[in-house]
């Protein structure tokens, strides 16, 4: 048997170990929810075990017959979910055969069917779970794979050949075109196709543009273009700026697959604790400002993608129409009486539990922006592209540090300690960011 048989083999045992513990962990909360809704009963505990143990049995007789461990960990395709439930429905069919005959205590009528249908929902849900979260990184991670492989690159010259190379070499996928250059100075902040063209003189000018860009990989020459006479030697690549590989993080699939249960888990459980203070929230806000009570705004997140943020309104209905501008701080005249309250203990943000929940952001990334910002954040340095790669958070390693961005410079601050989380996060990371964020809210930080 080859190397690649065997792979298989150890994939789908391992798959359906995988299936066997998720449907006796469904098994032993359905017996305690049972037990917690029951009297007392003697003998209790070898009754759990006895429930638990038909579970496994069953279950594995389910996956056998349904098949439901055949190629389980590619996808989370229909087929694969039929399969699932058809083996759920086995194990069940096995259960209540033993709740009948009374070897797991004598339950009344009441309790075996509570049984049957929370074994069931339980069940279905953890075996369901893990494909579809592990099916989805998989996609994401293939999207996001050439965000951070994408080269700098300039194209030369300022003609129709030179915008066709440049939105060919976009179209590969291997690079992230920053404009065109130029030998004259006439074509200097034209814009050819969308595409900014630079006035580049000599190798000073170069090396200018360079750091302004935040990093030129490559310059890219159409056919039959050249950059002159004696000017073979022209681009070398500073070798003190940052022009290698994009940063990517160190977090595993396993760390992703448990950031992402971590922040479905905690915003819907925090979503129920928290409906009395929405409902709160939403009357302050109506009483005092009136509607609307929520407010929206495009942000841009995880894969340039855009998305609507979600807060409790603070400001005036006409706070940005002469235009975005940004937050000064609780000084700030455009906010409202409720706002200002709301603003100082962060429950403003309270909506972007839903946010957390349907996928938009995770508790911890980096702070969404609007397009607005960003054009003129990559203007200065295009390099936050390359938080593309991850999920805006609610909080962030540069929010603790370096706290409200207001001006332009502060921006490109937070860029760098955003490149840095980037490169460094994992889920301890994660959990020490959100710790630190706990205690500087309680402890009265004004971010």
């Amino acid at each position: 048997m080859n190397q690649k048989n065997i792979g298989k083999r150890v994939a789908l045992h391992v798959s359906t170990l995988q299936d066997v513990i998720l449907s006796c962990v469904a098994s032993l909360g359905t017996i305690l929810l049972v037990r917690w809704l029951s009297e007392p009963e003697f003998g209790f505990t070898r009754h759990l075990a006895i429930f638990v143990g038909a579970a496994a049995f069953f279950t594995l007789v389910g996956v056998l017959i349904s098949g439901s461990s055949r190629q389980v960990r590619k996808d989370a395709s229909s087929w694969n979910m039929r399969k699932i439930i058809g083996a759920v429905m086995i194990k069940e069919l096995g259960l209540l055969i033993v709740m009948l005959a009374g070897w797991v205590g004598h339950q009344s009528a009441a309790h075996i069917i509570l049984a049957f249908f929370a074994d069931t929902f339980f069940s279905i849900g953890l075996m369901v779970y893990p494909r579809i979260i592990v099916a989805r990184l998989r996609k994401e991670s293939k999207e996001m794979h050439s965000i951070g492989d994408r080269i700098n690159a300039l194209v030369y010259g300022d003609g129709e050949a030179s915008a066709d190379m440049a939105e060919s070499a976009e179209l590969s996928g291997r690079y992230e075109v920053l404009g065109l250059i130029s030998r004259d100075p006439a074509m200097n902040g034209k814009i050819l196709r969308e595409y900014v063209i630079y006035y580049v003189g000599n190798d000073k000018d170069l090396e200018a543009l360079h750091w302004r860009l935040g990093g030129i990989d490559c310059i890219l020459f159409p056919k039959g273009e050249g950059m002159g006479q004696g000017d073979g030697n022209m681009w070398q690549g500073p070798s003190t700026a940052d022009v290698g590989p994009a940063p990517e993080g160190r977090m595993s699939q396993f760390g992703k697959f448990i950031k992402r249960s971590f922040d479905v888990t905690l915003s819907g459980l925090l979503l129920v604790i928290f409906s009395p203070l929405f409902l709160l929230s939403a009357l302050i806000v109506l009483i005092d400002d009136g509607r609307p009570v929520i407010y929206k705004q495009e942000r841009i997140g995880r894969g340039g993608k855009p998305f609507y943020i979600y807060k409790f309104r603070s400001m005036r209905k006409d706070a940005e129409a002469a235009g975005p501008v940004l937050y000064s701080g609780i000084t700030d005249p455009r906010l409202t009486r409720s706002g200002s309250f709301m603003r100082q203990h962060h429950l403003d943000e309270l909506p972007q539990l839903w946010n957390v929940f349907r996928g938009d952001m995770s508790f911890i990334g980096y702070r969404p922006e609007r397009q607005f910002y960003i054009d003129r954040i990559m203007a200065a340095n295009p390099r936050y592209r390359f938080l593309y790669q991850i999920r805006p958070g609610v909080t962030s390693y540069a929010t603790l540090y370096n706290g409200y961005t207001d001006t332009k410079e502060k921006m490109l601050t937070r860029l760098d300690m955003d490149l840095y989380y980037l490169r460094n996060h994992s889920v301890w990371f994660d959990l020490r960011i959100l710790g630190l964020t706990f205690l500087s809210i309680v402890g009265g930080k004004k971010f």
